[in-house]
């Protein structure tokens, strides 16, 4: 990719993630897959849109873990709930988003990221029940 890098982006992303992540999103391994991928989201996503006025980070961190959890980009989300609590989300604000979710999203996608919460934040998992069904 022969595009500049928008230093605004990497700044976010040391920020956010870590000088390393940074790094890594600008350096790809020789071989990786679609390597431009880093560098389309420090410009893209990092520096247009996580810079822009008018929302904190924090907001812009519920709004993009809401977004994700709809999605089921549970991938990006074990990124982004660090990144949440990073930018001053509580775990139970991020809670009440997974509750309130099951209204609008489903019962599916909310249950996946509590279970990915709880994986990342070494919380005790919830209940198996698979074992029961007859």
């Amino acid at each position: 990719m022969n595009e500049k890098i928008d230093q605004r982006g990497v700044e976010v992303v040391k920020d956010m993630l870590s000088p390393e992540a940074a790094e890594g999103m600008l350096n790809p391994t020789p071989g990786t897959f679609a390597p431009e991928m880093g560098q389309l989201s420090i410009n893209t996503v990092f520096a247009h849109l996580w810079t822009r006025p008018g929302l904190s980070r924090r907001d812009r961190s519920l709004i993009t873990v809401a977004a994700l959890i709809a999605t089921r980009a549970n991938h990006e989300l074990r990124y982004h709930f660090p990144i949440a609590l990073k930018n001053g989300v509580t775990k139970e604000e991020l809670e009440e988003l997974i509750y309130h979710l099951t209204g609008y999203v489903g019962f599916p996608p909310a249950a996946s990221a509590s279970q990915l919460a709880n994986e990342l934040f070494g919380e005790a998992p919830g209940a198996d029940h698979s074992k029961t069904i007859r």
